[in-house]
């Protein structure tokens, strides 16, 4: 496909035929296809957190770390107690070897999972 045409393809259809498209990659393991689908879907719905943290996972699966952390990092920003954007935000970080900030936000998905360490 050409670029032009690639774009139309990935950017074709409603929102929920898109979202539902993107699922199928996702669950296919072609995170780049899946990514590349999202992209447009979060910039139309900025405010939905279901395409973002599935955009976010595409990215940390096909290595796209950064990409990871900047959506994590909205989503964590405009939800602190969305746990499991904690946890992949921790994860993400632990992957660059940033292991002491990744603690942190390991800590607090924890919690707000209920699992609190047994004294």
């Amino acid at each position: 496909m050409n670029t032009t045409h690639d774009a139309a393809y990935y950017a074709h259809g409603t929102p929920a035929e898109r979202w539902e498209r993107a699922q199928l990659f996702f669950d296919a393991k072609d995170y780049t296809a899946a990514a590349r689908v999202l992209t447009g879907l979060v910039e139309e719905v900025p405010e939905q957190t279901g395409p973002r943290l599935l955009l976010a996972r595409s990215y940390y699966h096909s290595a796209q770390l950064r990409r990871a952390e900047t959506e994590l990092r909205t989503i964590v920003e405009r939800d602190p107690v969305e746990h499991y954007a904690r946890l992949m935000l921790g994860r993400t970080l632990q992957r660059q070897n940033r292991h002491e900030e990744a603690e942190s936000h390991l800590r607090i998905a924890s919690a707000l999972a209920g699992d609190f360490a047994q004294d």
